[in-house]
C-alpha cells in the first residue's frame, strides 16, 4: 500500500514539473497564434476540472456546462462591449443600433462596474447551477436522467439566446477583441494576449489546489460516498442533495470562470458555446484524461483539443472520426482514462506481457513489507 502510494505521488509530482515546466517555456518558444490556443484549451481545463469534480467525484454526469461557460463568457463580454461604446451615441454598444434600440437595457447596466462583473462571471453561473441542481437533486433524480435533463436546460439556453437580437446580438454574439484596456492596448493584441495566457495558466493551478483540497478529508469523502452508494450515506445521516448542490454550483462557476477567459482570448461570445456537441466534449476530455484525477481533467482538454487543432489544420474531415475512435477507447479498454491507467496495473499489466513481470514475493518477503508500512 505504501508502495502504490509512493509511486502514485511520484506520478503527481512529475506531471506537475511537467506541465508548469511546458507554461513557464511556452511563451518564449510558441507563436503569438499557438500561444493564444494553449491559453484558450487552459481555459477548458477550468470547465473540465468542475466536471471532474461532479462526474469523477460525485457521479453526477451533466451534459450541459456549456450553459455556465456561455454564462461566464456573456459576462465579460457585455463588460467589454460597454467599455468600447463610450465614444458611442448613447453610449451604448453600436449592436444596438442595428435593431432599432436606442436605450440601454436595464440587465446590462451592472456590468459597467469591473468589480461587479469579475464577481458576476462565476457568481451567476453558480447561482443558476444551485438553484437548477437542487430543483433535481431534491426530487432524487440520478444517473441517465440527470444528464438528459441537463442536456434539455442546455437546448433551452440556447434557443433562448440565440433568439435574443435586440438584447445580446442573438446569434451573432458579442465581440471583445477591440476593446482597448489599459491605456492603448486592444484586448486582441499580442501583449494583451500573452499577458491573458499567464492569468489563466495561474487561474488553472489555482483551481486545482482548490478542488485538491476540496476532495480531500470529510467532504471528499462524502461526495466518494454519494457516487459509490447514495442509499447508504442517507442512511448514515447525511442529506446528499446539500452536498450535489454545492458541488454542482462549485462547477457552475468554474464553467464561468472559464467562459470568461476563454471569450477574452477567443475575441467573441456567442450561443454557440451552448450547443449539443461542444458539451460532450467536456466530458470527453475529463473520460480520456482519467475522471477522479483532476489533473486528468487538465492534460486531457488540452491534449485534446490541441490535437484538434492540428488535425483539423492538416485533415478537416477527419477529427470526428478521430474524437469518436477516443472515446470508444477509453470505454472499452481505459475506463480509468490515461491517468488512471498509469497509476493502476496498467504499465504492469504491460511489462508482464512483455516478458519483464516482477518476481512475486516470498511469505517472509511480504511479511517484512507488511511490517515496515507500519512502522512509525
Amino acid at each position: 500500500m505504501f508502495r502504490s502510494f509512493q509511486q502514485r505521488s511520484w506520478l503527481s509530482v512529475t506531471l506537475w514539473v511537467v506541465i508548469i515546466a511546458l507554461i513557464v517555456a511556452a511563451p518564449s518558444v510558441l507563436p503569438v497564434f499557438r500561444l493564444n490556443l494553449l491559453g484558450r484549451f487552459l481555459s477548458l481545463a477550468i470547465v473540465a476540472l468542475g466536471i471532474d469534480l461532479i462526474w469523477g467525484f460525485t457521479g453526477l454526469l451533466s451534459l450541459g456546462q456549456g450553459i455556465f461557460f456561455a454564462l461566464g463568457g456573456y459576462a465579460a463580454a457585455m463588460y467589454l462591449q460597454l467599455r468600447s461604446s463610450i465614444d458611442m451615441p448613447n453610449s451604448i454598444p453600436e449592436f444596438f443600433s442595428l435593431y432599432g434600440v436606442d436605450r440601454l437595457p436595464l440587465f446590462w447596466e451592472p456590468f459597467r462596474s469591473p468589480l461587479f462583473t469579475l464577481i458576476a462571471i462565476w457568481l451567476i453561473p453558480a447561482l443558476l447551477a444551485a438553484v437548477l441542481g437542487n430543483l433535481v437533486f431534491r426530487n432524487r433524480i440520478k444517473g441517465v436522467y440527470f444528464s438528459i435533463l441537463t442536456q434539455a436546460a442546455l437546448l433551452v439556453f440556447f434557443n433562448f439566446f440565440n433568439g435574443q437580437q435586440k438584447l445580446i446580438n442573438g446569434t451573432n454574439g458579442l465581440k471583445t477583441d477591440v476593446t482597448v484596456l489599459f491605456g492603448q492596448l486592444e484586448l486582441g493584441s499580442p501583449e494583451m494576449q500573452r499577458g491573458f495566457f499567464w492569468v489563466t495558466a495561474v487561474v488553472v493551478i489555482i483551481v486545482w489546489m482548490f478542488l485538491r483540497w476540496v476532495v480531500r478529508g470529510r467532504f471528499g469523502n462524502v461526495l466518494i460516498a454519494i457516487r459509490d452508494d447514495e442509499p447508504r450515506l442517507r442512511f448514515a445521516g447525511y442529506n446528499p442533495t446539500l452536498f450535489k448542490t454545492i458541488v454542482f454550483a462549485i462547477a457552475g462557476g468554474l464553467a464561468g470562470i472559464g467562459g470568461a477567459l476563454y471569450t477574452v482570448q477567443s475575441g467573441i461570445v456567442s450561443p454557440q458555446f451552448m450547443t449539443v456537441p461542444f458539451s460532450i466534449e467536456m466530458v470527453i476530455w475529463v473520460a480520456v484524461g482519467g475522471r477522479g484525477t483532476l489533473v486528468g481533467a487538465i492534460l486531457g482538454s488540452v491534449v485534446i483539443m490541441y490535437a484538434k487543432s492540428l488535425v483539423s489544420e492538416a485533415l478537416p474531415e477527419t477529427w470526428l472520426f478521430i474524437q469518436g475512435g477516443l472515446f470508444i477507447l477509453v470505454v472499452t479498454a481505459l475506463p480509468e482514462g490515461v491517468i488512471g491507467w498509469f497509476r493502476g496495473e496498467g504499465p504492469r499489466n504491460v511489462m508482464s506481457r512483455l516478458g519483464f513481470s516482477r518476481p512475486i514475493g516470498t511469505y517472509p518477503q511480504l511479511e517484512v513489507d507488511g511490517n515496515e508500512e507500519v512502522q512509525p
